[in-house]
């Protein structure tokens, strides 16, 4: 098999000349994505659709990191806030309407324990799943093979280890839950604090329930 095969197969390989051939074609896209006019928000989004070969309203605040770009699958609304990263040596499959605060890392790249076997240049890529509506908090990492579920919040700072179960709030190191997400919480807008009348009109005319 070839380092390429087995990388995507989620087997050990070796980043070899034809594995930093694909990362230098993402690397260009990427130096054109975090050089370019900020404020071109229809020129960010262009590109990010050449990064990850297709968007559906998908937007990126530069700077951002990837190692492929290709091997990222977004649904609809992704939004990923300034300087995340995403090392995509596996498929990282997220689903629609998420959002990621600044600072938030995804990383499917990994290495062996022991030294010997980490020295001798073997690494691995495991993929990880985001489901639909799921907002992660800024400065969260998440390890490689870990699936989170749908309508959940990661808060800010975690590091998720594990797998997170769908409509909940999971927070810490290791990230854990520490609660459902209820029809009580969609009027809340900050702790105890309500959404005003105002706001909540015009959410209520324009979204489903």
């Amino acid at each position: 098999m070839t380092n390429k095969e087995r990388r995507d197969a989620g087997m050990a390989y070796i980043s070899d000349k034809s594995i930093f051939e694909e990362q230098a074609v993402c690397r260009r896209i990427l130096q054109k994505l975090n050089f370019m006019d900020r404020s071109d928000f229809d020129g960010l989004q262009e590109v990010v659709k050449e990064l990850l070969g297709k968007s559906d309203g998908a937007f990126i605040n530069p700077p951002f990191y990837c190692d492929y770009g290709k091997h990222i699958e977004v649904g609809k609304n992704f939004f990923a806030n300034y300087n995340c990263t995403l090392l995509d040596v596996a498929k990282i499959r997220i689903g629609d309407n998420c959002q990621m605060a600044p600072n938030v890392a995804v990383y499917t790249a990994g290495h062996p324990i022991h030294p010997v076997t980490r020295n001798s240049e073997y690494e691995y890529g495991k993929e990880v799943v985001i489901g639909n509506n799921v907002w992660i908090g800024g400065n969260s990492v998440i390890c490689p093979g870990v699936t989170i579920g749908n309508n959940v919040v990661i808060g800010a700072g975690s590091v998720v280890t594990k797998d997170i179960p769908d409509w909940c709030v999971a927070v810490g190191n290791p990230c854990k839950v520490i609660r459902k997400i209820t029809d009580a919480d969609k009027k809340l807008l900050f702790r105890g604090e309500e959404i005003d009348d105002e706001a909540w009109a015009d959410i209520t005319e324009h979204m489903e329930f």
